[in-house]
């Protein structure tokens, strides 16, 4: 089962939970931040930090790796939690994820976010992805440093911004030996990667399923979306009230780093899910 943690606010009993789906190579760390004050300004839900398969400690996981085994993974996730799963925000990969978990919640109250992430097909290796560069760094590297410094300087010796190596150094597991391993197996992580970019989700956010509604944020400044890909959700929002459609000024492909305030004052709005 995937690995998770539960944030609530302080002496609430919430009533519902929120899912938190981190992009790739990412953990469930990357959104704690974020989640800690979306259940203090909205203490009826919880929030379910979660490590997607081969991320953080969801290691290991069986084949087929894909977005439909991600959701599966959720579902599996759902049954053995106490409260409801009411909503999931998603940034990047963990986006696209939500847009297909949306699926299968028909006539069930929810509130999704996709946070930064194209419905579009997009070629998984393209030269100018910054993911797929980042794959290519990490595969012309050992799998194993003697410490945590080690590896981020090999890191930025190899082209990767310090702040890059430094996120991707939380993907680090110790070893007996008291060294550090990188722990996702790039070859899963490939296969989600082409997975989601052969994946086109324009369907579900066309027509949510009764009971949903659907945020979409785009960084002002991200290239996730093309202009073609904004006027189009545009053009869905305007004609259907389940979606709406949200510029965030100021952010990259990173809104919840890049503008967290702007984020949080999105997602604290108290949407109602339209029926």
């Amino acid at each position: 089962m995937l690995a998770h943690s539960l944030v609530t606010a302080k002496s609430a009993e919430p009533a519902k939970l929120m899912l938190f789906l981190h992009g790739i190579l990412g953990n469930r760390a990357n959104w704690r931040g974020i989640a800690r004050r979306f259940v203090a300004a909205r203490p009826d839900w919880g929030a379910v930090l979660v490590d997607l398969r081969e991320h953080g400690d969801s290691l290991g996981l069986r084949a087929p790796h894909s977005l439909h085994a991600v959701t599966d993974d959720l579902a599996e996730l759902e049954r053995s939690l106490a409260l409801t799963i009411g909503g999931a925000i998603g940034h990047s990969f963990g986006g696209k994820v939500v847009l297909e978990w949306l699926r299968s919640r028909a006539n069930q109250s929810t509130e999704a976010w996709v946070i930064d992430a194209s419905p579009s097909r997009s070629e998984s290796d393209r030269d100018a992805s910054a993911t797929a560069e980042v794959i290519r760094t990490l595969d012309s590297l050992p799998r194993s440093w003697p410490s945590r410094e080690a590896f981020v300087a090999s890191l930025t010796k190899a082209g990767q911004p310090r702040a890059i190596a430094e996120w991707l150094a939380m993907n680090l597991r110790r070893t007996n030996d008291g060294g550090r391993r990188f722990g996702p197996e790039l070859s899963v992580i490939r296969d989600l990667i082409e997975d989601y970019a052969r994946t086109d989700c324009w369907d579900i956010v066309e027509a949510p399923p009764p009971g949903c509604s659907l945020g979409l944020v785009i960084g002002a400044e991200s290239e996730a979306f093309s202009p073609a890909d904004r006027e189009r959700a545009a053009r869905i929002a305007e004609r259907n009230p389940q979606v709406s459609v949200h510029v965030v000024e100021g952010a990259g492909h990173w809104v919840h780093v890049d503008a967290p305030d702007a984020l949080l004052a999105l997602l604290t709005a108290h949407p109602t899910p339209a029926r």
